[in-house]
């Protein structure tokens, strides 16, 4: 096979991204011409300021201090282009008869294929990881869930099939064809992520899709790939949709390249496959490379800025292309970010230490390769340098831009150069400077009072970058939809024409201008939703369910212990009265399993009743709120609606509003769970030995009965274990990072009602009549908050811990509550929850006001989350709970088996629904040391809030 050189444009990426590809040849005669779409991602590329652009870099191997001798690759063989050949004809052949599909069958497939990938997103994360040696697992799964669940939530609804749009007054007509079989590159860096992304777009546009890993990341890519295929398939693509080349290669993707059968080329990799793409003589569609500056002006909130671009910089070790590469503070700021800088975690690089790590940043001129994506630890043993233990980023303070100082280029890890500017004039040219040297037209943030619109609008119109972010992480606010829902999220970000790129803006169905786009950082819009009817105080019961009165069927779920003690009776006896005719299910389980759902389901067909009236502790409620939606939404999957959801209002899997069929009424006889005012239920699948806590607002009740009188003989173990649970509800809400002065308010009623008179219940009993009252009202209105706030890692962990040995719900809750309240009060988390609402770490000030509240002493903020979770534990001891897990399980065999399945159940609880709003973004490794800490030994005495995980 020939090839014949063409040069044009700049390089674009580096050489890590993907193999370096020979320029493609000139279009063949007879066929139309070859659109190429490039997509920037992983590593820096050579700064493109004026000078001259280096030669390509050798494809990477063994990673070593120097360049890697070149290597001599064999050509491509004959047999290889024959198979090359014929799996593209093959794609073509797919890709015609899928050209055919509808919109709905398109839909469809569109929508298995995100199931699919979302679900992978842990397993594709850590073989991603452990194939490449770059990037944190933690942080891959964020990329793999976006790319499934954002992506689909944006274009869902995008009719890309036929006629897409018409306006009949005017003559218009819009009509969408599929371009043909596109060939997809693949970097090392983003192995899994991409691949998802360019499957799923090219799936909802009917093309067909040849993916080529990078060799280094082969294995990992193909995985991902299958499984979206897979996916496909199974919902009616045709079976050759999606392909890959089996064994990567720098010739086998230059022949792919070069095919005739391809139509469009998505490519993500370093300056000579960017070259070879834009010399292809074709139209083309690209992007470019970044070298983000982050400019903080003299009105900027610091610890916001700080924080932002401490989530950024830290995400997946620094590899996303959009990350901040310098920062750049006006002098009046400069000390005040600076110290704040040190607070969270920032190592600043001595005289000596830059030395050594401008050494070791580039390597004869180019990005050393080796640093791309790793860990601090790593950077230091690579450079030769100390950083204190915790550290999460390296800053070298520097004053020039350009060739003479390495650390003014992207560096795809956590290193940051920082620039004083002497006031915002001279920080706006700074930037520039940035932005020019070695990333025109992608990224760049202005920290800035949002009201500074003069700053602004200097700011946006002297950069030239077609992103520019107001107050907002770059990584996870370039790549859009996380702190503005009006940017489009995509995992290819163009960079108009100061990047050499034609696509403006970020990459979707249609990009044909350049598009200068001004994005400000907006809280999304938040709600309160409650039963619309909730009843409380003592022998409230009758008139509530008076209210009833028209309905003719009521199906009542219990569980038989309270049946056989006549609670259902209490309900059934007011029923008769208003001639409701009655059924009574009363087997629901303690952790009702889809056996049970299943059979009390099947009563409920037979009966169809109008009312459901769920009677109990949180199991029967549980039970009967997923009766309920699949009586009325028979069609509903448990796998869809357990999915895991980064936004509820974005999960790829929706549910209808339901009581079409049945009201929903819910009657507490026990005081903890609140899930009579919650959209929640937890439910086990007895296959899989596992809890599965199910949120949505669907599943709110439309009726809430809270009758003291019908909690007066709990039992004492029932009585601590539920006033704990409620405890947690209300500790958790009121730190969660989707918290507001709605739920706020509750949460803290909720703990001073549960201070105050739980361990009066715990010893009195039915005896104290008012104990037992203000405990109950306390479990619900603790449920109203965390309804609408959310939850965090402490129910995540006590998931798993009750799921795995049958710990009672809130009796796990306790054994780790106040582990999870020392791990969350720190203003310098090693990972930040990303929520436009939570803009810096805040619980430690959050647990600092309610021990204020509670009146328990202390003087600092660490020493009143010290009292605070003193005052848990004298709780707990007054309510005679174990402080550790250890005596909980209370049996050395189930201890050997608990030790042994830490890491499962740290990643199992990692994976659960309440991790996302937790205040502090866990690791995997954290929840594991927090598994370990409260099983060995009580937490108190406690002198300080440090959290040191060993694992």
């Amino acid at each position: 096979m020939m090839f014949k050189t063409f040069v044009k444009g700049k390089a674009a990426c580096s050489a890590a991204r993907a193999p370096a590809l020979a320029p493609a040849v000139p279009c063949h005669a007879g066929r139309r011409p070859v659109r190429v779409v490039c997509e920037a991602a992983a590593t820096s590329p050579t700064p493109v300021a004026p000078k001259p652009e280096p030669s390509p870099a050798p494809a990477a191997t063994t990673p070593t201090a120097h360049e890697a001798p070149k290597k001599e690759r064999a050509p491509v063989t004959d047999d290889q282009v024959s198979a090359l050949h014929a799996q593209l004809k093959r794609a073509m052949a797919a890709q015609l008869e899928y050209a055919t599909f509808r919109q709905d069958q398109v839909d469809e497939i569109f929508r298995a294929a995100a199931e699919a990938a979302n679900a992978a997103r842990i397993p594709l994360a850590k073989m991603a990881v452990e194939e490449t040696r770059m990037g944190v697992v933690e942080d891959k799964v964020v990329k793999n869930h976006f790319a499934s669940e954002f992506i689909y939530n944006k274009y869902k609804h995008t009719k890309t099939c036929g006629v897409i749009e018409e306006d009949v007054s005017g003559g218009i007509q819009k009509v969408a064809e599929p371009v043909g079989v596109i060939a997809g590159i693949v970097p090392t860096t983003n192995p899994t992520s991409t691949a998802i992304f360019k499957a799923l777009l090219s799936l909802k546009t009917r093309n067909a899709l040849v993916l080529c890993p990078h060799p280094r990341a082969a294995k990992s890519t193909i995985a991902a790939a299958r499984i979206v295929r897979d996916a496909a398939v199974a919902a009616g693509a045709p079976e050759e949709i999606i392909s890959w080349v089996e064994t990567p290669s720098l010739p086998v993707s230059q022949a792919l390249m070069q095919a005739p059968e391809i139509s469009l080329i998505l490519a993500t990799g370093g300056p000579a496959m960017v070259r070879a793409a834009y010399s292809s003589g074709n139209p083309s569609l690209g992007v470019g490379a970044g070298n983000t500056p982050a400019l903080i002006d003299e009105t900027a909130d610091v610890q916001m800025a700080v924080s932002s671009i401490m989530l950024s910089k830290t995400f997946d070790n620094g590899v996303i292309c959009a990350s901040e590469q310098s920062v750049v503070v006006v002098s009046k700021l400069y000390d005040a970010v600076r110290a704040e800088f040190v607070r969270r975690g920032a190592y600043f690089l001595t005289e000596e230490d830059k030395v050594k790590v401008r050494a070791g940043v580039l390597i004869d001129g180019r990005l050393n390769p080796n640093i791309v994506g790793q860990s601090i630890p790593k950077l230091a043993e690579l450079f030769g340098i100390k950083v204190p233990q915790g550290t999460k980023v390296l800053i070298g303070e520097v004053e020039k831009i350009g060739d003479a100082e390495p650390l003014s280029q992207e560096k795809l890890c956590p290193i940051l150069a920082m620039y004083k500017a002497r006031d915002f004039e001279d920080g706006l040219d700074k930037a520039h400077s940035l932005i020019m040297y070695g990333g025109a037209g992608h990224t760049s943030v202005l920290y800035t009072n949002h009201l500074n619109e003069p700053h602004i609008r200097a700011f946006q119109t002297r950069v030239k970058t077609v992103r520019i972010l107001i107050n907002t992480p770059a990584s996870q606010g370039a790549i859009g939809d996380l702190y503005n829902f009006h940017l489009d999220p995509s995992l290819t970000l163009g960079c108009g024409t100061w990047g050499s790129t034609s696509v403006s803006t970020n990459v979707g169905p249609q990009h044909l201008l350049n598009v200068k786009t001004v994005t400000a950082r907006r809280e999304n819009m938040l709600w309160f939703r409650v039963p619309p009817k909730i009843y409380f105080k003592g022998g409230c019961l009758e008139v509530a369910l008076r209210d009833l009165a028209g309905k003719s069927r009521a199906f009542v779920v219990t569980d038989k212990p309270l049946f056989d003690l006549g609670y259902a009776d209490k309900v059934t006896h007011i029923l008769d009265s208003i001639n409701v005719h009655h059924q009574v299910f009363y087997h629901v389980t303690p952790d009702p399993t889809l056996a049970c759902i299943e059979a009390g389901l099947k009563e409920i067909l037979e009966f169809k009743p109008d009312v459901i009236i769920a009677m109990g502790g949180g199991s029967p409620m549980d039970a009967a709120k997923i009766m309920w939606l699949m009586y009325e939404c028979p069609e509903t999957r448990f796998d869809g609606l357990a999915m895991r959801f980064m936004d509820i209002r974005k999960r790829v899997y929706e549910v209808p509003e339901l009581g079409k069929k049945a009201t929903m009424v819910c009657i507490p006889t026990t005081s903890g769970t609140g899930s009579e005012v919650t959209p929640f239920s937890v439910v086990t699948d007895e296959r899989l030995g596992a809890k599965f806590p199910l949120a949505d607002y669907a599943l709110t009740p439309n009726m809430a009965i809270v009758d003291p009188q019908l909690v007066l003989n709990i039992p004492k173990k029932l009585t601590a274990w539920g006033g704990i649970d409620a405890l947690t509800h209300a500790l958790e809400s009121y730190v969660s990072v989707c918290a507001t002065e709605y739920t706020r308010g509750l949460s803290r009623e909720a703990i001073s009602l549960l201070f105050k008179y739980l361990p009066r219940a715990y010893a009195n009993g039915a005896n104290d009549y008012e104990a037992r009252e203000k405990v109950h009202y306390a479990a619900t209105i603790a449920g109203m908050a965390f309804a609408n706030a959310f939850l965090g890692i402490c129910h995540s962990l006590a998931h798993k811990l009750g799921a795995a040995f049958h710990v009672p719900h809130g009796l796990a809750n306790a054994a780790l509550i106040s582990h999870v309240i020392r791990y969350n009060a720190t203003d310098a988390p090693a990972k930040q929850a990303a929520f436009p609402q939570y803009q810096y770490p805040q619980a430690k000030k959050h647990y600092a006001e309610l021990a204020t509240m509670l009146e328990l002493g202390g003087t600092t903020q660490d020493e009143k989350v010290i009292k605070l979770i003193e005052a848990v534990e004298n709780l707990k001891k007054q309510c005679d709970v174990p402080p550790t897990i250890k005596e909980i399980l209370d049996d050395p065999n189930k201890d050997v088996e608990y030790l042994a399945r830490l890491e499962t159940l740290a990643e199992e609880a990692f994976d659960d629904q309440c991790t996302g709003a937790n205040p502090r973004y866990p690791l995997i490794a954290d929840l594991k040391q927090i598994y370990i800490d409260a099983h060995e030994a009580p937490i108190l005495p406690l002198k300080n809030l440090e959290f040191f995980s060993r694992v």
